[in-house]
């Protein structure tokens, strides 16, 4: 005669260990889901500067193609206006000293003292003609390829601006930018007379805040020029290590 509680007894442990074998495969197949759709860290956004002037035949491409990256994320196109195409002829309302200043800046880095218009740098190391969607496409695939472990600068909202840096590796000058979204200009004189131009996140100050050394830090300073702002850390040499724009 069989032993039928035996039996079942047996069938009772199968199946408790079927439910917790289905269990434990729920649980793995929860973690695998949430692995899956949680977001990556944010990197912060490739810096692309244009150097670029109304006055310069040449840049009305490059504006237009710096144009196309202002709906990326993921990318910080500035355009900054150069001061030496200014003449009797026509002054681009937006030019800068500092703009100026600050593209000699990069030529020194390359060793040269050659400046020219339009000039494209992609994250303060890549430099080459500003109107080569080519080079720039590849310029700003490679620079976001590196650029998700860099330092996190934080933006405060409100009429004053705070900035906020955590502790890390120092040794690279706070950039603040103020710049407006968008400017369409009817040009009345030099090269461009006649024509009507569009630019894309227009600078209109430059304010180095200081040397970050490592240490987490807060400022609260008054809000630039500009309707928005921009924040970037970079070294001597050039590399960004942070940016953040709001």
């Amino acid at each position: 005669m069989r032993d039928l509680s035996s039996n079942r007894s047996g069938a009772t442990l199968s199946n408790s260990s079927e439910r917790r074998l289905k269990q434990s495969l729920g649980t793995l197949a929860a973690w695998l889901a949430l692995a899956v759709t949680a977001p990556a860290a944010q990197a912060r956004p490739v810096l692309v500067e244009l150097f670029t002037s109304q006055a310069c035949s040449s840049c009305p491409p490059a504006d237009a193609l710096l144009g196309t990256l202002a709906n990326d994320p993921g990318v910080l196109p500035l355009s900054f206006n150069v001061t030496y195409w200014n003449s009797a002829a026509y002054t681009d309302p937006y030019a800068l000293q500092q703009a100026t200043d600050r593209q000699s800046w990069y030529a020194g880095l390359e060793g040269s003292q050659d400046v020219y218009t339009p000039q494209a740098v992609v994250d303060g190391r890549t430099q080459f003609v500003g109107s080569d969607q080519g080079k720039l496409t590849s310029a700003v695939a490679a620079a976001k390829a590196s650029a998700a472990g860099d330092i996190p600068i934080t933006l405060g909202t409100g009429p004053m601006l705070t900035i906020t840096i955590p502790a890390g590796a120092g040794g690279a000058d706070l950039m603040l930018f103020g710049y407006d979204p968008s400017h369409t200009t009817p040009v009345d004189g030099g090269e461009n007379a006649g024509a009507t131009i569009t630019e894309t996140n227009v600078v209109r100050s430059v304010t180095n805040l200081g040397t970050w050394t490592g240490a987490a830090m807060s400022m609260t300073i008054a809000r630039p020029m500009g309707e928005h702002v921009a924040a970037i850390l970079q070294t001597p040499q050039g590399a960004v290590l942070g940016a953040a724009a709001q």
